[in-house]
């Protein structure tokens, strides 16, 4: 996928576009917890993952915030009720992001059968809006990308979820319905594994949740340039589609870095893991070949360097080819 078409996809995504003088809902200032499961979590833990990209595109339009990561891996509504005082509501915050179910339907027999979850949601939702948070619904993502039980499942909480939303007024970002636009249109994968986010499908959830607090357009298009050459907007992705950082930095690349490698990768028909295997070797090769003598390493200092040198083996790979 070339930098144009998937700045064409971001842009078509849009169920309902709203004019360039809408209103941001978040205020400069609000506080946003993000109350999630590992995809949340990802979205925290990676640099490049949505939270970070949310957190990142208000403070573009003049609205800084303060982010609560409250994503744990593995949770399903249950879970998420159970500790919603603990992560969130103790924490006071402006707004709360939910994004659950995948968990709930993912896990089969360990899962969280409808009418629970309708249960569980509706509780987590009345408890934070009784205590004065703004609650932002997003739709659950689709599971291993493409039509199957699991999804077909899934369809039932999604379409509890926009009911919900609609009832109570309710931001929606429809993020399910995004990532099968997108993946229709050819311009997948959006995960990792199946589940969980890589570049593109953080860059869609972000957007999609920006859409539902107000941004526009306008605001995206401002935002998505500066993404291009983003440091640590990329970190990590990992499948035969992606990009994998085998030893993983602190520091990542930019975006406009990462589109570039997948560009060449795919128009020469490389093996992308032996690319990605290859800089970063020769990146922490060329770190500790620095350090080489040193009785005690500062593995902390060593990453930084590794995650600094590795951005410069990608500009000098994309520049040969």
């Amino acid at each position: 996928m070339n930098i144009g078409k998937l700045w064409s996809l971001l842009a078509g995504l849009t169920l309902v576009t709203g004019s360039v003088n809408a209103e941001i809902l978040v205020k400069n200032g609000d506080s946003i917890a993000f109350l999630g499961d590992s995809i949340t979590s990802q979205g925290w833990t990676n640099t490049g993952g949505y939270v970070h990209l949310i957190v990142a595109g208000l403070e573009s339009a003049g609205v800084k915030v303060k982010p609560y990561p409250a994503g744990i891996s593995g949770h399903k509504s249950n879970n998420m009720l159970a500790r919603l005082d603990n992560d969130v509501l103790d924490k006071k915050p402006t707004w709360m992001t939910l994004s659950c179910g995948v968990n709930d339907v993912w896990h089969g027999a360990n899962g969280v059968d409808l009418e629970s979850y309708q249960k569980n949601i509706t509780a987590i939702v009345d408890q934070a809006t009784a205590k004065g948070v703004k609650v932002v619904i997003l739709t659950a993502t689709p599971i291993r990308e493409q039509d199957n039980a699991d999804n077909e499942k899934l369809a039932g909480y999604n379409d509890f979820l926009r009911a919900l939303a609609q009832e109570r007024d309710l931001p929606l970002a429809d993020l399910n319905a995004d990532c099968w636009a997108a993946l229709k249109a050819g311009n997948g994968p959006l995960t990792v594994d199946g589940v969980h986010m890589n570049p593109e499908g953080n860059l869609v959830m972000a957007k999609g949740v920006l859409r539902a607090l107000g941004f526009t357009d306008r605001d995206w298009e401002q935002f998505e340039q500066s993404l291009l050459d983003r440091p640590n907007t990329v970190v990590f992705a990992g499948n035969a589609n992606a990009l994998v950082w085998p030893v993983s930095p602190d520091q990542g690349i930019s975006l406009g870095q990462y589109l570039a490698l997948k560009k060449i990768v795919a128009a020469k028909k490389l093996d992308a893991n032996r690319v990605n295997t290859g800089l970063c070797l020769k990146a922490w090769a060329e770190v500790l070949q620095q350090h080489q003598g040193e009785r005690a390493l500062d593995w902390d200092k060593l990453r930084k360097e590794a995650g600094a040198k590795l951005a410069e083996k990608v500009a000098e790979f994309i520049k040969e080819n």
